[in-house]
């Protein structure tokens, strides 16, 4: 029997790999540290080729930076579950298009013109079409903490400290936080990963999965992590903080205590509070610029472009639409939970719910003022298509033998970090943001793309990503 892990200081990989010869048969077994893992057994018609097969394996993965080491003395990761309080709404109901059961209690949701993203506490993904129509099906090992998008690239945080890349073939790791951080949230901007948690800490993480800088806040239970390409916002139980993106702290804005969610403008970041308001704070220096009253503490809020109109969601599966000076405009009922997360896109307001609903209201101002009289549609019930094949993450790699139209990238070792490279000509001489679990010391992969990120200094891969032999 071998036993490995890889648990990296400051952030990155927490996870173990141990194989086991007995006669003929391998035994595989892996996962994160601390927990049972995933066990494939292969039989091999001789010893000999049985151990040669375990030694093969084994010395992969002491390439990637997997060392010897004692079971049980490093502890598996702690993962707090929202705690779900949601009661019934008294206001008029909502004029819902249509809604979506996805089985369990969902945080996670992107929207753009062409997919809506839902994710789950079970580890399930969904995409749907903005009218519904459900085009993709993703299988995560853990729960879904949040949906978020950098440029086209969509990641989905998870309760197993992964964050996937859901923007190729299949979803790909393409960050892992430290054990020790109790993820609450998470957001990215220009390769740069914000993550706050249940100390009220928050931590960066750069584009190589590497540890930039923590810091600990004023509170507990940071539900809010916004990031843009200056500076990182902080919401915990104590108020909402601004960083540099080298960790120095700009200001700290103790008005809006009790923060459950956040969201950002450009100029502005908005924070939805347990004290019944979302509070609109200026990004330059942190002042109030509104404040928007609801009726119970607030799960999420939103906005429509430039901040027009301030969407929030409450504890009582109500939704909220304010004008931007905090004039409340209308509240009506979900009909389906209270939104974890929301989102708003061309006139609708996308919902995520406590009941694992993803719904999408019509915001029209017709469609409203309708049913302010009681007259809604009859939303329409969208079923999980059968036909449609989950797909679930994996570090398997096809090979090919052509470059094609492809980018030829490699990896390289540098400083005990396994890195990677553009080797196609025409490219500047920065590293490439490239999942970790598949990289292997000297190997050479074509890519279907690159992309130079906003700021410069790195590149991205994207789409398929094959071995050459």
């Amino acid at each position: 029997m071998t036993y490995l892990e890889l648990s990296e200081e400051g952030g990155g990989a927490h996870k173990f790999y141990e194989a086991v010869v007995s006669g003929t048969r391998v035994t595989i077994t892996y996962g994160r540290i601390g927990e049972n893992g995933q066990v494939k057994v292969t039989d091999f018609p001789t010893e000999e080729k049985a151990r040669a097969a375990a030694a093969k394996k084994i010395a992969e993965k002491t390439k990637k930076g997997y060392a010897p080491a004692v079971r049980g003395v490093r502890q598996r990761r702690a993962v707090t579950r929202r705690a779900i309080v949601s009661t019934r709404s008294t206001a008029q109901q909502a004029p819902v298009l249509w809604r979506f059961a996805s089985g369990s209690s969902a945080f996670g949701i992107f929207v753009d013109r062409e997919r809506c993203w839902v994710g789950n506490q079970a580890g399930q993904v969904y995409t749907l079409t903005p009218e519904g129509d459900m085009t993709g099906r993703y299988q995560l090992p853990d729960g879904v903490k949040c949906i978020v998008a950098d440029d086209f690239w969509i990641y989905a945080g998870c309760d197993d400290g992964k964050v996937y890349d859901l923007s190729g073939k299949v979803p790909r790791a393409a960050y892992e936080i430290a054990s020790d951080v109790d993820i609450f949230w998470l957001d990215i901007a220009d390769g740069v990963l914000g993550v706050s948690d249940d100390s009220g800490r928050i931590t960066t993480i750069d584009y190589e999965d590497e540890f930039l800088w923590a810091r600990t806040g004023g509170g507990r239970s940071g539900w809010m992590v916004r990031c843009d390409g200056d500076a990182v916002f902080h919401g915990h139980s104590g108020g909402v903080a601004r960083y540099d993106l080298q960790g120095n702290q700009a200001w700290y804005q103790t008005a809006a205590s009790g923060v459950l969610f956040g969201w950002q403008e450009e100029k502005s970041v908005y924070a939805g509070t347990a004290g019944r308001t979302v509070h609109k704070l200026a990004k330059a220096d942190g002042a109030v610029e509104a404040v928007y009253r609801c009726d119970a503490a607030i799960y999420s809020c939103a906005t429509s472009p430039g901040g027009q109109y301030v969407f929030a969601g409450d504890s009582a599966s109500s939704v909220y639409c304010f004008s931007a000076d905090g004039t409340r405009l209308w509240k009506l009922a979900t009909g389906c939970g209270s939104a974890f997360s929301m989102q708003y896109l061309d006139e609708r307001l996308y919902i995520v719910t406590t009941d694992g609903s993803l719904a999408c209201i019509d915001a029209t101002e017709q469609a409203i003022a309708a049913a302010r009289e009681g007259t809604v549609p009859q939303a329409r019930d969208v079923k999980i298509a059968a036909s449609l094949p989950v797909v679930e993450p994996s570090v398997t790699v096809e090979t090919t033998t052509d470059t094609g139209d492809g980018v030829l990238v490699e990896c390289f070792s540098e400083g005990g970090r396994l890195r990677i490279r553009v080797l196609s000509p025409g490219y500047e001489a920065w590293n490439v943001q490239f999942p970790r679990e598949i990289r292997e010391a000297g190997a050479r992969y074509v890519v279907e793309g690159i992309r130079p990120s906003g700021n410069g200094g790195f590149y991205r891969a994207f789409g398929d990503i094959r071995r050459l032999v």
